[in-house]
């Protein structure tokens, strides 16, 4: 299963420190399958968005994941790919850059040739540059997006929506971030996404998370406030919870939290996991048996 990683600090910039991997000698004996890719994309001290990212071909070729990284910005979004759909390379490794937003999926879905037919009638498709099933899904929101005059809460609700009516679905996992806001979506309850609430800024050893996947460090944000969303709980804060199936969440600017359940009901065709090729099933629960 792909790793999602969301930090909105709000209006004042920090600096925070991510690894993407432990040691490829670590991960090695304790996975049972080896990411494909890993990324991080920050919006800047401008406001710009920045990607970062790299596949991994073998351990040797892990380097870029498993150095520090030291990013300054607003928004960050850090993903630990495992390939479903698409080879191992650049245009297949999240996050994904489109209209100036940022975008990273957890999931999978099928009926790729009727997405790519709704792209072609949003005028979207062009905007695909790799194989995945992820950056479809993005440049669906984004043609959504644009239909409703840059309203990205609105373009997420149509996109999902047309998702899950017409496209048979596993699931669909989103982080989808600007400099000032961000958006996450868990949908349906196949894969857990949780969100971590700081804004009291009652943190004061500043932040450090920490995954055998992903660990994020900010000494800026001690007893500052921030809101975190991830895969699993990186610590034990009880103020980690469990985002509930088809709940999209939004953090603005002052990091306001809005929460919606936009997708009270099932996905017309869920897919079972049974459905999924071999390769999906692995790549599902890479972390079987692992505390």
């Amino acid at each position: 299963m792909c790793r999602l990683f969301g930090l909105h600090a709000g209006t004042d910039v920090v600096t925070a420190t991510f690894w993407l991997l432990d040691a490829p000698d670590n991960l090695a004996e304790q996975s049972r399958r080896n990411p494909d890719g890993t990324g991080i994309g920050v919006f800047d001290t401008n406001g710009l968005p920045q990607l970062h990212k790299e596949p991994i071909a073998a351990w040797q070729d892990a380097e870029f994941s498993t150095e520090a990284h030291e990013l300054t910005g607003t928004t960050f979004v850090a993903h630990v790919r495992y390939a479903t759909t698409g080879v191992r390379d650049v245009a297949n490794t999240h996050p994904f850059l489109q209209d100036g937003r940022i975008f990273a999926h957890n999931g999978v879905l099928h009926g790729l040739d009727a997405v790519e037919e709704r792209l072609r009638e949003l005028g979207t498709a062009d905007l695909v540059a790799g194989q995945t099933d992820s950056e479809r899904v993005f440049a669906l929101i984004t043609g959504c997006v644009r239909a409703h005059d840059g309203d990205v809460g609105a373009g997420l609700r149509d996109a999902v929506g047309w998702l899950a009516s017409n496209v048979p679905i596993y699931a669909l996992n989103i982080l989808l971030s600007t400099a000032t806001d961000m958006w996450a979506l868990r949908y349906p309850d196949t894969h857990e996404l949780y969100l971590l609430d700081r804004r009291d800024g009652a943190a004061p050893a500043g932040l450090d998370l920490q995954t055998p996947r992903i660990r994020a460090h900010s000494e800026q944000l001690r007893g500052r406030p921030a809101v975190v969303f991830a895969t699993e709980p990186m610590d034990a804060d009880s103020r980690w919870r469990l985002i509930d199936p088809g709940e999209l969440v939004h953090v603005d600017a002052e990091l306001t939290i809005t929460g919606e359940l936009a997708f009270p009901d099932s996905p017309a065709r869920q897919l079972r996991r049974d459905d999924l090729t071999a390769a999906a099933q692995e790549a599902q629960h890479p972390w079987k048996g692992m505390t």
